[in-house]
């Protein structure tokens, strides 16, 4: 069972949680989906509203649900790696994500999320934009992470709901 809390309750540390936890980001419909885990985002405020701000490679699979949807989940799933293993080394295109992780799909008009899941984010998409190494002030970022070229989209969106397991 998920409780509904307000953003401004929230009290975890977000940095730790996504470096330790990872999370996996979400996007699509009861029909199709896809999700990825990520561990590398940011939340705070953002043209006036709580807001988070995660990066995916325009490669990845997911990238086209985040691009076909205005809204995404982030979900948390303590210390269970074994779905960032599969979630974040074989490709929705090609195979059954939620059939290999054994996550139990929740969705309603706008989400998709997990029952598994110890923190649900439920987030709207504001902006999304290609990062590119011309405007790195840092070069050695380029490269230490884009050695290939495949730099990732920048994508903000506002937290509408946060929900925790009881």
């Amino acid at each position: 069972m998920f409780r509904d809390i307000c953003v401004k309750d929230f009290k975890e540390n977000i940095i730790d949680i996504i470096s330790k936890e990872y999370m996996l980001i979400t996007a699509g419909n009861e029909e199709s989906y896809n999700m990825m885990t990520a561990s590398w985002g940011f939340m705070g405020e953002m043209w006036g509203e709580d807001s988070v701000a995660v990066v995916v490679r325009p490669s990845r699979y997911t990238m086209k649900f985040l691009d076909d949807n205005d809204y995404f989940t982030i979900t948390f799933y303590g210390d269970n790696k074994d779905i960032h293993k599969i979630c974040g080394s074989k490709s929705g295109r090609d195979v059954n994500k939620t059939a290999l992780t054994g996550l139990t799909p929740i969705t309603d008009d706008k989400y998709v999320w997990f029952e598994e899941a110890r923190l649900v984010l439920k987030i709207k998409k504001k902006y999304v934009q290609p990062m590119s190494k011309e405007y790195l002030t840092d070069k050695s970022v380029d490269e230490k992470w884009y050695k290939d070229g495949d730099w990732h989209n920048l994508i903000i969106g506002s937290i509408e709901r946060i929900y925790v397991k009881e």
